[in-house]
């Protein structure tokens, strides 16, 4: 693990790197906007290409947008071509899981191993080293992954190529329908005359206790929506839910009803604010604001507005 390639020095990507250099590792840096790299000058080498990243790296780590964007960065650029011989390729991103199985054959044709390691735990946890890494791929890739990972939080091995994206899914359904739960009920408990910073004390010490709850009820609260996952990741997170639910024959009637939420948020020009920000189109939808003495720290934004 002598030289770490870091692909996308975004919201979740600069902390992670921080991570890695606090812990010792020496990284080659490219992010298509060259200026985000920068501030880790001083501290990592900075690659005018991906190819240039790539080439005599040990481990190769994407952390991209969407599957499209690690298609174009790795794949299409043919920066994989100059991939060396036994080099580990980690993807961080949340991409669907037919993408990380074809993503992780063009790997093995070019003689690396390849693991599919999607994240939660958002800018807090990448900034804390505290993220839940979940990871597919075979017993031997994840173990050459462990201090690369130990540097960035907590990993699971979920089981083949593909698997930890099945478990991101997942994760984003929880955390999607669970924002739109914490929403309705600190709305409905403000409208009919409770405290909902009371309602939320209380609620954290019951069954409903949850970290959406711990921060993003406290964020709906704070009327605090700066970005540490936009809205319109977390959009794109369940239209690969619904997506890959269809696959599978399967109806997520709840996933599909908070995908439909999200979506209207986003045509309201909130595409990024933070996720917890859901609470704006219930807001909309009521004509009524959850606490109204907060100052709002949202804004509309444009819905194009490049990540990397």
């Amino acid at each position: 693990m002598r030289n770490i390639c870091f692909l996308g020095i975004g919201l979740m990507g600069s902390p992670m790197v921080a991570r890695l250099l606090d812990a010792g590792f020496s990284l080659t840096l490219w992010n298509r906007t060259a200026d985000k790299a920068q501030p880790f000058a001083g501290r990592a080498r900075i690659a005018s290409s991906p190819t240039q990243a790539v080439a005599e790296a040990d481990v190769v780590i994407t952390m991209l947008e969407n599957g499209a964007a690690v298609e174009r960065v790795l794949y299409q650029s043919n920066a994989i071509a100059d991939l060396s011989p036994g080099a580990l390729v980690i993807d961080m991103s949340s991409v669907d899981p037919a993408t990380a199985r074809r993503h992780g054959a063009r790997v093995a044709e070019v003689g690396g191993c390849y693991l599919d390691a999607p994240v939660s735990g958002g800018t807090r946890g990448a900034q804390a080293g505290t993220l839940s890494i979940m990871s597919g791929g075979s017993d031997q890739d994840f173990d050459q992954a462990a201090a690369v990972f130990q540097a960035m939080g907590k990993a699971t091995h979920i089981g083949p190529v593909g698997s930890g994206q099945l478990a991101k899914l997942a994760n984003q359904a929880i955390v999607g329908i669970t924002i739109g739960a914490v929403s309705e009920a600190l709305l409905l408990a403000a409208k009919g005359g409770a405290r909902p910073e009371k309602v939320r004390e209380a609620l954290l010490g019951g069954f409903a206790e949850s970290q959406i709850l711990e921060q993003h009820g406290e964020r709906m609260l704070e009327r605090d929506f700066e970005p540490g996952a936009p809205a319109r990741i977390q959009l794109k997170d369940l239209g690969m839910v619904l997506d890959e639910a269809r696959l599978a024959g399967l109806t997520l009637p709840l996933s599909q009803r908070v995908f439909e939420q999200y979506r209207a948020l986003l045509a309201s020009g909130h595409g990024e604010v933070d996720h917890s920000g859901l609470l704006l189109e219930l807001e909309r939808l009521n004509s009524v604001q959850l606490n109204p003495g907060a100052t709002d720290h949202s804004s509309p934004t444009d819905l194009d507005q490049e990540k990397h």
